[in-house]
This record gives structure tokens, sequence and C-alpha cells, in this order.
């Protein structure tokens, strides 16, 4: 489902317009990227949680040549679903 699914479903489901109805999807997933951007968790019952999970550099090895490299550590966003939706994608 892309984002202008989404938004459509949306629109069929509350009468509103599709443009009223992106505008408010734009808005949420803004928001959700600058929360997270900034390192704040984000619940959402029953369907999930964003949080940025850091992830300690190491000591890799190039493929090409084997040469050791360092590799910095990095922050990246992570989600874990919910149960209640881990449950209803798992019947």
């Amino acid at each position: 489902m892309t984002k202008a699914d989404l938004v459509e479903k949306v629109a069929e489901k509350t009468g509103l317009t599709r443009t009223d109805v992106a505008v408010v999807v734009d808005s949420f997933l803004d928001t959700v990227k600058k929360s997270v951007e900034n390192g704040h968790n984000i619940e959402i019952r029953g369907f999930g949680s964003f949080k940025v999970k850091f992830y300690n550099g190491y000591k890799g090895r190039n493929p090409k040549t084997g040469d050791l490299i360092k590799v910095d550590g990095k922050k990246l966003p992570f989600f874990k679903v919910g149960k209640e939706l881990r449950e209803r994608v798992d019947r």
C-alpha cells in the first residue's frame, strides 16, 4: 500500500476530501519523522512503536582487498510491531 492508497482509503471511510486527508497524513508522517529524528520514542497502542537504536562501531573487512576498516557507530530508526497487530497478521 502506498501513501496515495492510504489517503484514498481514509478519504472513503471518513467522507473527507483526498486533499484534506493528504494534509493530515503528511502532517502525521512529518511529526513522526521529526520526533524520531530528535531521539523521541513514539508509541501507538495496538499498532507499534518507533524508536532510535544505537549500533556500536566495529572493525570490518573490505571484501575486495581484505583490509581491516573501522566502521563507525550509527543510529537507526527501528519499528517494533504491537501485540494486537502482530496477532492480527498471524491469524
